[in-house]
């Protein structure tokens, strides 16, 4: 039987969200791209400079055997901020935004439950990491895949050492 299971979460710049899922036991493969626009085949400048709609994303692969879905929301609330709009780190604008994406109808109840479990972190600010299905992904650039990888001293929002916690 097939464990694999697919996300997709942006959370700001998507190098380093790559880059930090790419270290966690079970994610089999990642690849940053464009989600949740409303036009065709945005290129890096359409999304950072036109009014597309898209997020910079990160498809996550993973083996739910190994890892399953609630550590990987685990791992994603480690490294974003969810009360912002627009904005992690140093980068802003709504190509920035938090959202947790999702494939099968059957994960939404539990990704909301572990929202409002998270909601809770948070007294007196509202979470604005949007939850929708996935309508709309489109791969980045080749450049941009495993950007850090070929960077290492890229700049990067993510604090990498969070990820030591999985291995």
């Amino acid at each position: 039987m097939n464990s694999n299971h697919t996300i997709y979460l942006a959370g700001g710049c998507f190098w380093g969200v790559q880059e930090y899922f790419s270290r966690i036991p079970g994610v089999i493969e990642t690849e940053v791209g464009y989600a949740q626009g409303f036009t065709d085949d945005p290129t890096y400048e359409d999304v950072c400079y036109k009014d597309t709609g898209y997020a910079e994303t990160v498809k996550v692969v993973f083996d739910d055997a190994v890892i399953p879905l609630e550590k990987i929301l685990y791992a994603y609330f480690k490294i974003i901020d969810p009360t912002l709009i627009d904005r992690q780190g140093m980068d802003m604008g709504h190509q920035y935004r938090t959202g947790i994406y999702y494939t099968a109808e059957d994960d939404r109840g539990p990704i909301e439950a572990y929202m409002a479990e998270e909601q809770k972190k948070y007294p007196g600010k509202q979470i604005w990491t949007e939850l929708e299905k996935i309508e709309t992904f489109y791969t980045a650039e080749d450049y941009h895949q495993d950007y850090l990888k070929k960077n290492p001293r890229g700049y990067c929002h993510v604090d990498m050492h969070k990820a030591d916690e999985f291995e």
